[in-house]
């Protein structure tokens, strides 16, 4: 029996058509195209059906109220499908990867987002094998987790960072082997697939607006001017900073702005600007102000998978004390255990 794939159009490039104001999602288009590709109605495809989400957004319009919608239409059709497919626009596809990644929880089936640099609809789209290729992965199971792929690489979705701008292989995973490779066969790596266990149903959690930042710490920055932000209000930031978790302090301006953030009872995870390795504070004494303020490292977890994590873990209803505890720990696969 054939397995049954749900394929869920966001928007994005893949299914965009020229307009006067340049590409764009159109409703109604996607449909026609697919059922036209002749690899898609071959008896070795997995049986599939379009789902259009309402209203098609360009990525870059894309955010928690959009990440609620897509895991909440997963969800609905969870029993219905053995796997699925999401198309949507590269630009913020790793930081919806990630957020599925947690909001999507316990889950058991594969759900693959993809999308393409080129339109269907141009002669050297890239779409067609990214989104057979996600299909045949979706149906076969074996990745039962949030994915990303793109340009011949199967990516957890929560260690995902889109590195190019116009390049086919448009997404690495920094600090993480990719799942599969693909060639002439879908070559699976069966250690990097091992994550934690579900422990208990699929079930949804449902990601609220939460105030939450990101700084990047840069030469000559001037911490004082961001003190204003640093409010009851603001609940989590995610701080980019130089190598294993450095920051410059040479006119003693960040220990005020770190101890406001601690006093106002916001949660301050430490990421590296680094592609590769991780933060390690209290290695060097550059970051002692850190440790001292009681910032959490975020280890070799990506930006997006910091930021969504966040997102995640407040919209659970836990306190500062518990969301810091856990964003130390590997929930979904998303860091490595020190």
């Amino acid at each position: 029996m054939k397995k049954r794939i749900c394929i869920l159009y966001t928007g994005g490039t893949i299914g965009m058509v020229l307009t006067p104001r340049g590409y764009a999602p159109r409703r109604g288009y996607l449909g026609p195209v697919l059922r036209a590709l002749p690899q898609l109605s071959s008896p070795d495809a997995p049986a599939w059906e379009l789902v259009e989400m309402d209203p098609l957004l360009d990525s870059s319009n894309v955010a928690v109220a959009q990440w609620r919608d897509i895991g909440r239409a997963i969800f609905q059709r969870y029993d219905q499908y053995d796997g699925f497919v999401v198309l949507h626009g590269t630009d913020t596809m790793a930081y919806t990867a990630a957020a599925l990644s947690f909001s999507l929880e316990n889950l058991q089936k594969p759900v693959v987002l993809t999308g393409s640099q080129i339109p269907l609809c141009r002669l050297r789209s890239d779409g067609p094998e990214n989104l057979i290729t996600s299909l045949l992965i979706a149906a076969d199971g074996r990745a039962s987790e949030v994915c990303l792929y793109f340009g011949g690489k199967l990516l957890r979705g929560n260690r995902a960072v889109k590195r190019s701008a116009d390049g086919f292989r448009a997404f690495s995973s920094p600090n993480y082997p990719p799942l599969a490779l693909t060639g002439v066969t879908i070559r699976y790596d069966e250690a990097a697939l091992c994550r934690p266990a579900p422990d208990g149903p699929p079930a949804l959690a449902a990601l609220e607006q939460v105030p939450i930042g990101v700084l990047k710490v840069f030469p000559g920055i001037q911490f004082e001017l961001f003190e204003p932000i640093m409010t009851q209000r603001l609940r989590g930031i995610v701080l980019e900073t130089f190598g294993a978790g450095n920051i410059p302090d040479e006119a003693g301006s960040l220990p005020p702005l770190i101890r406001k953030a601690w006093q106002s009872g916001t949660v301050l995870t430490v990421c590296s600007q680094c592609f590769e390795g991780g933060v390690k504070l209290g290695e060097y004494a550059a970051s002692a102000a850190l440790t001292a303020a009681g910032a959490v490292s975020g280890g070799d977890m990506t930006t997006e998978a910091a930021v969504a994590k966040l997102y995640y873990l407040f919209s659970k209803g836990y306190d500062a004390p518990r969301v810091k505890a856990l964003m130390a720990q590997n929930l979904r696969g998303e860091r490595t255990d020190a």
